[in-house]
């Protein structure tokens, strides 16, 4: 096959990959009328440009500037793992009095899980979790405004911004879509990335969650290092040896 053909192949894989969340080796190379090997170099080559991640026997999408899965595709991926991490994150709450949660399905989940018997004011940039504390007793929800981004229901720019510098809060639940050792903490648009900084620099603790595929992923903007992270919860799908080179740069790495 030319080159023009091969490009053309890899545009369809990622457009596949991105609107259904996954690609099978097999199912695309029946589609694609190619041989498996094919596909699996075709893979190969979109991973070296950061588009997918391999996994046995296929792929899923990298979150990057110019693609991001929406709220609505996350509350179906991975459910009872983000639903484990979720739980755990809850309990690192402490003796905090003024927590952050960040925009996305895991953040909102340790929303709905926070103690509802003791007084806690909860700073937010969006809306889904401001509505599922919102009628919660003891819970004073404090939602930062801005322009909604339409993907996540979640305010952004300047507005946001500026009011989350007014604030010190005791922790911040944050999520990325990717964290590597190298290049920390990312996310792919901008103002998302001001928010979370903001939302760092604001914070005395800062616990970040994340899904295993989260892990070696990089996106466009960073807005931490790993060091600046207290605790890291994800899933015992990340392996202890790669959760151990995590831990040696900073946080504790809880694994449920």
């Amino acid at each position: 096959m030319d080159a023009r053909t091969a490009e053309e192949r890899q545009r369809e894989i990622v457009r596949v990959a991105r609107a259904t969340g996954a690609v099978d080796v097999n199912a695309l190379a029946a589609d694609l009328g190619v041989a498996k090997e094919t596909v699996r170099r075709d893979l190969r080559a979109l991973e070296d440009h950061g588009l997918v991640r391999r996994t046995h026997g296929g792929a899923y999408p990298v979150e990057s500037a110019g693609f991001e899965t929406t709220l609505a595709f996350r509350a179906t991926s991975h459910v009872p793992e983000k639903r484990r991490i979720a739980a755990a994150a809850a309990t690192l709450l402490g003796d905090a009095e003024t927590v952050f949660v960040d925009e996305g399905y895991t953040p909102q989940l340790i929303a709905e899980a926070l103690p509802r018997d003791r007084l806690l004011t909860v700073v937010t940039a969006s809306l889904p979790v401001a509505g599922a504390l919102a009628a919660a007793d003891n819970v004073s929800v404090l939602l930062l405004g801005g322009r909604v981004r339409a993907g996540t229901l979640a305010t952004v720019d300047h507005w946001t911004t500026k009011m989350l510098a007014g604030f010190v809060v005791d922790l911040a639940y944050l999520g990325a879509n990717g964290i590597t050792r190298e290049h920390g903490l990312t996310t792919p648009d901008p103002a998302v990335g001001e928010v979370k900084a903001q939302a760092v620099r604001a914070a005395r603790r800062v616990v970040f969650t994340g899904v295993h595929t989260k892990f070696g992923a990089v996106s466009f903007c960073r807005f931490a290092q790993v060091g600046e992270v207290e605790t890291i919860v994800t899933s015992t799908a990340l392996p202890a040896s790669e959760a151990h080179r995590y831990s040696l740069m900073g946080p504790q790495v809880l694994r449920v």
